[in-house]
């Protein structure tokens, strides 16, 4: 936002492989880490649009960070839950990030926990230990299928767009393309869109607890669409003055800090 562009690229790389620092974990990235990794990314992408070269060129080398990722096999036998403690959310199941999951499914976890927790108690007694231990194990039972559902599709989709996937042929004769993979990348590309990847999203939002949203998500579309627009053109208009200078030291704190705008109730 704000006229500004973040930019990731998905490395296969060996775990332990530190190529720049970390700011989530007290880590930093000196000039030199920045502009090695930066020079590594321009080699991985020789031949393609001038636009990622020109993003490269201009990203400041402190910048750049690294996040490493990992995941975790489903627990199908054992359970979350000890006593009256229990793990959820990336504590339980970190997951790959290619499906957009691992938030949603912390979200999930929070309000079919709270949801055992209120049927656990009673009127007259409250919340004993046996019946929060029962609680904490019903809830692992539940949650655990769609869990081990949603972590086995993101990491599958992680897999094949690192080793399954490249460039798509094209008939354009530009050299790029040419490998098994692009090949196979080109023709899986209609029974992705028009049949894996609607299957897929029907499963992944097939969670609604509270009930049917009726036209509540196309309210939202239009509500994003309007203010977009409005925040983009202005970041253009600030662009074309001169626009902003990016500064690395209060890069978490810009991110972090409150809007000087009082923020309208929705």
């Amino acid at each position: 936002g704000d006229g500004r562009v973040q930019w990731y690229a998905f490395c296969a790389l060996p775990a332990g492989s530190a190529k720049a620092g970390d700011s989530w974990d007290e880590g930093s990235t000196s000039a030199d880490q920045g502009r090695s990794v930066v020079d590594y990314i321009k080699g991985l992408h020789e031949g393609w649009s001038d636009e990622i070269f020109q993003i490269l060129d201009q990203t400041p080398a402190e910048s750049v960070e690294q996040r490493d990722l990992y995941d975790r096999w489903p627990e199908f036998t054992r359970s979350w839950a000890k006593g009256r403690v229990v793990l959820l959310g990336d504590a339980v199941h970190p997951m790959m990030p290619n499906l957009g999951q691992g938030g949603c499914q912390a979200i999930e976890d929070a309000y079919e926990l709270g949801k055992h927790l209120s049927a656990a108690g009673t009127y007259d007694r409250g919340l004993d230990r046996a019946s929060v231990e029962k609680a904490l194990q019903d809830f692992y039972k539940d949650r655990m299928p769609r869990v081990a559902g949603v972590s086995l599709l993101s990491r599958l989709a992680s897999d094949l767009i690192i080793n399954a996937f490249d460039t798509p042929w094209n008939p354009w004769g530009d050299g790029l393309g040419t490998s098994w993979k692009s090949y196979l990348t080109f023709f899986w590309k209609p029974v992705l869109q028009y049949l894996i990847f609607p299957a897929q999203f029907l499963f992944l939002y097939s969670y609604h607890p509270s009930g049917p949203m009726g036209d509540l998500p196309k309210k939202l579309e239009e509500d994003w669409r309007k203010r977009h627009k409005e925040e983009s053109e202005a970041a253009f208009a600030k662009a074309a003055q001169g626009g902003d200078r990016f500064d690395a030291a209060s890069r978490l704190g810009s991110f972090f800090q409150a809007s000087e705008e009082p923020v309208t109730s929705r």
